[in-house]
């Protein structure tokens, strides 16, 4: 699987050869540095933990330091590993945009949704509510209504959904299409929507 860390800019849109508009999402992918090689023979498997984003020296710990040291490199903010990497990189070689992708490849998006804080049902999983505001009721359009049974099982199911905190989880987007390559800003144009805020890390599959 090979794959870049990047940064979520923001979102546009572009038209296509047709003249269809099509929203797009703008990454800043890379460039990342080969921060570790892992080989069957070290560590029973493949792959290739690449850095990206610069980190300040005094808020890096000493043993990521003597890592980033191995590898000739300055402290980076994000490490993500890629298993069975073929691009043929070695220790401290920098990867970009142009080594991984093309325009028109499908690719996944790995990234953390934005939190949206202790939410009811209705926001949290699309309830419906108890029923309308005739026949009496003034308080149940965003109720969970009823949550268990009676004397057996005497207890709540575990997984009942119900209210809690919502988002701020990790979430693969998969099957986008990169409609655009800049190379020398180093920018992906994704289509669709990623998920994350502006300016939260990504991690691109291929």
């Amino acid at each position: 699987m090979e794959g870049l860390i990047g940064k979520k800019i923001g979102m546009t849109s572009v038209y296509t050869e047709d003249g269809k508009n099509i929203a797009c999402t703008v990454v800043e992918a890379g460039p990342c540095v080969v921060t570790q090689v892992k080989t069957e023979d070290t560590d029973n498997y493949n792959a290739l933990q690449l850095g990206f984003a610069e980190a300040k020296e005094k808020n890096t710990t000493q043993p990521l330091q003597g890592h980033f040291k191995k590898a000739s490199t300055t402290p980076k903010r994000k490490l993500v590993e890629f298993r069975d990497c073929e691009l043929g990189k070695s220790l401290g070689e920098t990867v970009t945009v142009t080594d991984v992708f093309e325009e028109g490849d499908i690719v996944s998006v790995v990234g953390k949704s934005k939190g949206k804080g202790f939410q009811g049902v209705v926001k949290r999983h699309g309830f419906a509510g108890v029923g309308d505001r005739t026949h009496g009721q003034h308080n149940r359009e965003r109720a969970p209504g009823s949550i268990g049974a009676a004397s057996y099982p005497a207890r709540v199911f575990k997984g009942m959904r119900m209210a809690g905190r919502t988002g701020g989880t990790r979430i693969k987007t998969q099957n986008l299409r990169i409609l655009r390559i800049y190379p020398d800003k180093n920018i992906l144009l994704i289509s669709g929507a990623v998920p994350g805020h502006k300016g939260s890390f990504v991690i691109i599959e291929k």
